[in-house]
């Protein structure tokens, strides 16, 4: 029996989805295995040398930062338990950006920390992990790995959140997977659930639902990826009622080194961007995105245009990047980027952010 806690993992998903190389890349360090019982480590590592020219404020930055992922430390268990596999994982996401506003105090990011018990049923998790709505959307995305739009100072580039796909935030939850049905997988769960209305006597009377389903095939070499993901709360404070639904749905297709791929989303009374406890109203928000890839040798270019349209912020963005990346070997990869990212009051048109970005950077994993 296999234990599927490292594959589900997002740094896990980040490296097969998107490196485009060797699939031992995305291996762990397996630190010890005997009698039924492994453990192991995997980390991912990378800086960026950033030069953004801010048309807005016709300022011009150069950064030093990480990009699009985190540095990370990962470690992950497996036990073989007669009928059942039991597992964990725990990772650290780490910025390497806040030291100048904080010297001694580094943020560090517990994304992922649950345990699995996996059989012939499926698969069942406990604990914090990355949401299932629009899981697929960000893990599948051609510049996971790159640097995309401008983030916040001290932390990550923001990618194409925010410009076609909102952020699966870590939550507490229990979900169940199933096993792997001729391509075809199904994962539902009920996720602790956001504050997403304020006041006196405000309440939360059932938890936040997610679900995803994944369909995999090959067709005459034409390697198919299709997902369907949603969610759906409910708050209320006596007198308010807020119902946050949101559908998020994508293709993908790769052949002789092409890949072509479209994704969206569509939500209402959820924050497009990404769900916390925060009050909102039901209003609507969309996005899409659409990537092509060519890989050639240890080479692969991307092309990525997002855009998101959220009536419940007020807020129009749309984000263009062109990418390089190349695999010096399995675990080492270089990466040069070009972003063009605006966003605009939905209301007036005014431009409130315009910048480009170039991005220079390095990563290191294993």
């Amino acid at each position: 029996m296999k234990n599927n806690n490292v594959r589900k993992s997002g740094l896990a998903i980040a490296m097969a989805a998107a490196m485009g190389a060797s699939a031992g890349a995305n291996a762990a360090v397996e630190l010890y295995n005997q009698d039924g019982t492994s453990f192991s480590v995997d980390g991912y590592f990378n800086a960026f040398y950033v030069n953004r020219d801010d048309k807005q404020n016709d300022v011009r930055d150069s950064r030093i930062k990480m990009g699009f992922l985190p540095n990370t430390i990962g470690f992950n268990f497996s036990k073989d338990m007669g009928d059942l596999t039991l597992g964990g994982r725990s990772s650290f996401w780490t910025t390497i950006n806040d030291s100048l506003d904080s010297p001694t105090d580094t943020a560090i990011d517990v994304r992922q920390f649950y345990a699995t018990v996996d059989g012939d049923f499926g698969q069942v998790l406990i604990g914090k992990d990355f949401g299932l709505y629009a899981r697929s959307n960000i893990f599948l995305d051609e510049i996971l790995m790159g640097f995309g739009s401008p983030g916040v100072a001290g932390g990550v580039s923001f990618g194409n959140i925010r410009a076609g796909y909102p952020y699966p935030t870590p939550s507490a939850q229990i979900t169940y997977r199933s096993p792997d049905m001729s391509g075809l997988k199904v994962a539902a769960g009920v996720l602790d659930p956001a504050d997403t209305v304020t006041g006196a006597n405000d309440e939360n009377a059932a938890p936040r639902f997610e679900s995803e389903v994944t369909y995999n095939a090959n067709l005459n070499d034409v390697a198919l990826t299709g997902w369907v993901n949603g969610r759906y709360q409910s708050a209320e404070n006596g007198t308010t009622t807020v119902d946050s639904t949101g559908l998020g749905y994508g293709v993908k297709a790769s052949v002789a080194g092409l890949t072509l791929a479209a994704s969206g989303f569509t939500s209402k009374g959820d924050n497009p961007v990404l769900i916390g406890n925060a009050a909102v109203t039901e209003d609507d928000a969309d996005g899409f995105l659409v990537q092509g890839s060519y890989a050639f040798g240890a080479n692969r270019v991307v092309l990525s245009y997002g855009e998101t349209d959220a009536e419940i912020l007020n807020l129009e963005t749309e984000s263009t990047t062109l990418g390089f990346f190349h695999d010096v070997n399995s675990n080492f990869k270089l990466v040069a980027e070009y972003n063009m990212y605006e966003d605009n009051n939905r209301t007036t048109g005014a431009t409130t952010t315009e910048a480009d970005t170039i991005a220079l950077g390095a990563i290191v994993m294993f």
